[in-house]
C-alpha cells in the first residue's frame, strides 16, 4: 500500500525566553493510503501540535515529515500553503463556514485558489454537496443550516480538491449524539471510497468508528493499535 504520511523522529519545542518547552519528543509513524486513523491523547499530550504539523499548519523543530513523497519538514509558509490547498482537506469542530456565502459557495472556496472558473466551481461544489446528502441545501447560508448540515458542508469543502488526506479535528464536538452518529457514518462512507482519514478526538466512542487508534502522551506515541471498527 502507498504511504501518504511518514514521520521520522518528529520533535517540536516552543521557547519561553531561553527556556525550551518540548511538546513532541520524537514521533515516528506511517499512515498509508486508505487508512482510517483516530489520533487521541489527553490535554497537553501534544496531539494538537502533532495535528498542526500533519496539516502543514506548523513545522517541526527536528525530524522529517514526508507527505505524499514530498519532504515538507523545512518548507516556508508559501510552500506549505500550496501543499495544504492540494494535499489536505480540513474539517474543524467549529465548521469555519463563511456566513455570507451559500453552501455551494463555501464548498467551492478552495477551487478559487486553484484557478477554476465560476461555472466549474458551482458544478463541482453541487456535485460534492450531493455526495454528502445536501444537494437541496446548495443555496442556503450557514445560519439556515443545522449543526449537522453545516458539518456536511464543511466536509464537502474539505473533499472538493480530492486531497491526499482528510484531517478532522474533533468533528463531532459541537453536535448532539444522533447527529454525531450520522457524521461518523458519513466519514465511514468517505473512507470506504478510498480516502485517507485522520480524526483527532478525545471521545472513545468516536474513535471506535476508525480502524486504527494512535495514542499520544507526553509528546510520544504511547500506543498504535489496529481495531475492528463498530
Amino acid at each position: 500500500m502507498k504511504e501518504v504520511i511518514r514521520l521520522n523522529d518528529i520533535r517540536k519545542s516552543y521557547y519561553l525566553g531561553k527556556q525550551e518547552l518540548p511538546v513532541l519528543r520524537g514521533i515516528s509513524l506511517v499512515i498509508e493510503k486508505s487508512d482510517y486513523v483516530a489520533l487521541m491523547g489527553p490535554s497537553g499530550s501534544g496531539k494538537s501540535t502533532l495535528m498542526n504539523i500533519l496539516g502543514c499548519l506548523d513545522t517541526p523543530t527536528g525530524g522529517q515529515y514526508i507527505l505524499n513523497g514530498k519532504d515538507v519538514s523545512n518548507m516556508v509558509d508559501d510552500q506549505l500553503a500550496d501543499v495544504r490547498n492540494v494535499e489536505i482537506g480540513f474539517v474543524f469542530q467549529q465548521f469555519n463556514l463563511l456566513p455570507r456565502l451559500t453552501a455551494w459557495e463555501n464548498v467551492a472556496l478552495p477551487l478559487i485558489y486553484s484557478g477554476a472558473g465560476r461555472k466549474e466551481r458551482e458544478e463541482r461544489a453541487r456535485d460534492m454537496l450531493n455526495k454528502v446528502g445536501l444537494a437541496e441545501r446548495a443555496h442556503h447560508k450557514p445560519n439556515e443550516l443545522s449543526g449537522g448540515q453545516s458539518q456536511r458542508v464543511a466536509i464537502a469543502r474539505a473533499l472538493i480538491n480530492n486531497p491526499s488526506i482528510l484531517l478532522a479535528d474533533e468533528p463531532t464536538g459541537n453536535l448532539d449524539t444522533k447527529t454525531s452518529v450520522e457524521i461518523m457514518e458519513l466519514f465511514g462512507n468517505i473512507h470506504n471510497q478510498g480516502n485517507t482519514v485522520v480524526l483527532v478526538t478525545h471521545e472513545e466512542d468516536i474513535a471506535n468508528y476508525t480502524q486504527r487508534v494512535i495514542r499520544v502522551r507526553d509528546g510520544v506515541v504511547e500506543s498504535d493499535i489496529n481495531q475492528v471498527p463498530r
